[in-house]
């Protein structure tokens, strides 16, 4: 006697369409931990070796920069290039700190300060980035400068002279602590500050 289909013994078994999708979400899930690897050492190459973030700590680079701002540090600039005046840069400085200050004076040049006025091989050069400080302090009947002059004084070879933009209230090359910035003490050129939001900018162009 024949069975009906319906009594026939029936075997499970999985097609292909329903094991595929199983094997696509492990691809998928295997290429979402690769793309993290990956990206986890960008952002190590990127903090450690390229880039890094500096918070101004202090007031001696007012009124360009405030306490408490924070920027992204280029560290490789200088590996390609030797730093320009006007830069900011941050460096060690010898009692332990990062300091953020402007390149004033290159190596071989003669540096001196007297008052609100810097001389670089005899000739007076303009300070845009303070210009409104000197003006104000000025109209109110003193100098910007309030600390001691700076001898004239011929920049060592691989080090720089600096300042900070708070010229009455900045410890930096004037002060014998300090004194000139050789390269090797330079973590960077600060690039750009991108906090607070309301103070995202580029520092250098």
């Amino acid at each position: 006697m024949e069975q009906n289909e319906q009594d026939q013994p029936r075997v499970s078994s999985i097609s292909n369409e329903e094991a595929a999708p199983a094997k696509t979400a492990k691809s998928e899930t295997w290429e979402w931990i690769k793309a993290l690897v990956i990206a986890g050492v960008l952002v190590i190459i990127i903090r450690w070796f390229l880039f890094s973030p500096f918070i101004v700590d202090g007031d001696s680079m007012r009124p360009n920069f405030l306490s408490g701002e924070r920027l992204i540090v280029n560290k490789i600039v200088y590996d390609i290039r030797a730093p320009k005046r006007g830069e900011v840069i941050v460096f060690h400085a010898p009692e332990g700190k990062d300091y953020i200050k402007r390149v004033i004076a290159l190596p071989g040049e003669t540096v001196k300060v007297t008052g609100d006025k810097v001389f670089i091989n005899g000739q007076e050069i303009d300070q845009s980035f303070i210009k409104e400080a000197i003006e104000q302090a000025n109209k109110e009947g003193h100098a910007y400068n309030t600390l001691s002059d700076f001898p004239e004084t011929k920049v060592p070879d691989g080090e720089l002279f600096a300042m900070g933009d708070n010229r009455p209230n900045s410890k930096d090359s004037r002060a014998k602590s300090v004194g000139f910035v050789p390269y090797n003490k330079v973590v960077g050129r600060a690039e750009v500050i991108f906090w607070p939001l309301n103070k995202i900018s580029f520092i250098h162009f």
